[in-house]
């Protein structure tokens, strides 16, 4: 009966509302259950990618230091940078016909993808530098550099730097 009571009142209601608050998951979070999803179903080429993202995460984490979690844009760029690792690994693979090496190296790639933003297409990174090179006032291959710096930091994590790179050079040409 003083359990009912208690219920109604509502400062305590109110405090056990916010205690079971629910939380965005972190990526290592997410990961060690999909780890644990993939063990199950004995999913070999997709553990084999979410064991490589888990120990890039735990690199980077003590790199920080033991007390500070990593940001999301830092968990970004270490999947931007798994990934990038595997592209390159693939394409000596497929340039040297070792087709079982090369197949490893795109299902993880494909793994690590799948926990990344979704990337912009060419012709939207085109349609969006077109933009930024006006307001930044950009007007020959000199400004490259300040063009490349301010397309860096809004478009992080949403396109690929190469792509970037060979976009400006053709707009600014």
């Amino acid at each position: 009966m003083s359990l009912v009571l208690a219920l109604a009142d509502d400062t305590f209601t109110h405090s056990i509302i916010h205690s079971f608050k629910i939380e965005k998951m972190s990526l290592l979070e997410t990961i060690d259950q999909d780890i644990k999803k993939a063990m199950l179903a004995k999913q070999a080429d997709k553990l084999r990618g979410l064991r490589a993202v888990k120990a890039a995460l735990l690199l980077a984490r003590t790199e920080k230091g033991a007390a500070e979690e990593i940001t999301e844009e830092a968990e970004i760029k270490v999947l931007q940078k798994l990934v990038k690792q595997r592209k390159e690994s693939a394409d000596i693979y497929k340039a040297q016909n070792r087709d079982d090496l090369y197949q490893i190296e795109v299902e993880e790639q494909a793994v690590i993808e799948a926990y990344l933003p979704k990337q912009m297409g060419k012709e939207e990174v085109e349609v969006y530098l077109k933009d930024l090179i006006s307001r930044v006032g950009a007007t020959s291959v000199k400004d490259m550099g300040n063009v490349m710096g301010a397309a860096n930091k809004e478009l992080a994590g949403k396109a690929d730097g190469k792509t970037i790179s060979e976009v400006v050079k053709q707009l600014l040409a």
